[in-house]
């Protein structure tokens, strides 16, 4: 279960809405969003509605001034729920798009790709459990993609605009 609470205005003030699952528009409710409350969960949140563009992972916490804690200019348009339940975590990581190349298994926390694989970019991934974030740096940094089950032939299924990937960790509730 997750609920988060988006406000049009800092400091948790003006018109709100209330989401406790994915949303892919939410500037059906909002006309914009300037601070957010999770109160359970976990949730990928979107600068573009139907989950694209940057995205920002964001656990239990209050966020009074968005832009203020992203660095940047960006609006919140979707969301989408991410579970958070303890399980086994199992990815498989390739050189090449549509599993070419090297194959790498991941089972924890990655704080750089390059050195535990000596590589600097994904191409593609399969995974099997878990729910992972993808960081463009290494030690959890710059932009990141959220990385569910599934297979991704390539990159931009993502949403990652080039393979380069940094740095990989598990979304699990601390």
């Amino acid at each position: 279960m997750g609920k988060i609470i988006f406000y049009e205005d800092r400091n948790f003030s003006g018109r709100c809405f209330e989401c406790g699952s994915d949303c892919a528009d939410l500037t059906c409710h909002l006309s914009r969003c300037r601070s957010i409350r999770v109160e359970s969960g976990g949730f990928m949140i979107y600068e573009k509605p139907n989950y694209c563009g940057s995205q920002f992972y964001l656990r239990r916490g209050e966020y009074p001034d968005f832009q203020q804690w992203t660095g940047e200019d960006e609006s919140v348009c979707s969301c989408r729920l991410v579970p958070t339940e303890p399980g086994s975590f199992n990815m498989r990581l390739y050189e090449r798009i549509e599993f070419g190349g090297e194959v790498m298994d991941l089972v924890d926390d990655c704080p750089s790709v390059m050195d535990r694989f000596h590589i600097n970019d994904i191409f593609s991934c399969n995974v099997t459990d878990g729910h992972w974030l993808f960081y463009e740096h290494p030690d959890y940094r710059g932009r990141m993609y959220l990385i569910r089950p599934g297979e991704y032939k390539r990159f931009s299924e993502w949403g990652g605009r080039t393979a380069r990937v940094g740095s990989i960790r598990r979304i699990m509730d601390h």
